[in-house]
């Protein structure tokens, strides 16, 4: 049986936890630039995309996949990104493409969760959508629990077709989060969250 906020509120007293909530409750995102360390072996890769494919999913119709940067494959997305960055901004100075070869390179692993609708006459294309985005945090909870820091990510080159094409994005395909995975064993502060009160409304009282 699921716990209740009464139960959380109990738990959280007594100093006790549930390993999941705990994790929920503590969960920080990581920037690239912190990202270190070994990546997933790719046994633990393959547990990290299946964890995260396991989502809801109104009529099966599996409305997302992924696309996997590591190793070489993370310096040649990051040429590609830097080329069209510099046809778009031919004053571009050479720190600046500097900086974009590095997007996808930070991270020891990035994975980009690639949002595909189809059209269905019962299932809307916001739900799709939706399916796509739990996708991508499923997949930092999953990376979290195996003890790896994480952060979802756009960027500009997220929205920009001539880079999605050459990455191998249809046109009807879009990038719902790049997710860039690593270690990190440094402190996060936490932002600020919202208050309960400002996001909770009870309908009928």
């Amino acid at each position: 049986m699921p716990l209740s906020l009464h139960d959380i509120q109990e738990l959280e007293a007594m100093n006790l936890s549930n390993a999941t909530i705990e994790l929920l409750r503590t969960r920080r995102s990581a920037p690239p630039v912190a990202l270190a360390g070994q990546g997933p072996t790719a046994e633990e890769r393959e547990l990290l995309l299946t964890l995260a494919a396991r989502v809801p999913d109104h009529g099966k119709l599996v409305p997302f996949r992924f696309i996997v940067f590591e190793g070489p494959g993370r310096d040649k997305a990051g040429e590609i990104i830097a080329e069209v960055f510099a046809a778009a901004h031919p004053e571009a100075s050479a720190a600046d493409l500097a900086k974009e070869r590095k997007r996808l390179a930070q991270a020891p692993l990035v994975v980009a969760v690639v949002s595909r609708v189809a059209s269905h006459v019962k299932v809307p294309e916001w739900e799709q959508v939706l399916c796509a985005g739990a996708v991508c945090f499923n997949l930092e909870i999953a990376a979290n629990a195996l003890g790896f820091a994480s952060i979802w990510l756009t960027e500009w080159f997220a929205y920009d077709r001539t880079v999605l094409a050459r990455f191998g994005l249809a046109e009807h395909e879009k990038i719902a989060g790049f997710i860039h995975i690593g270690h990190n064993a440094g402190p996060r502060e936490d932002r600020v969250r919202p208050q309960f009160s400002e996001i909770v409304t009870q309908f009928g009282i």
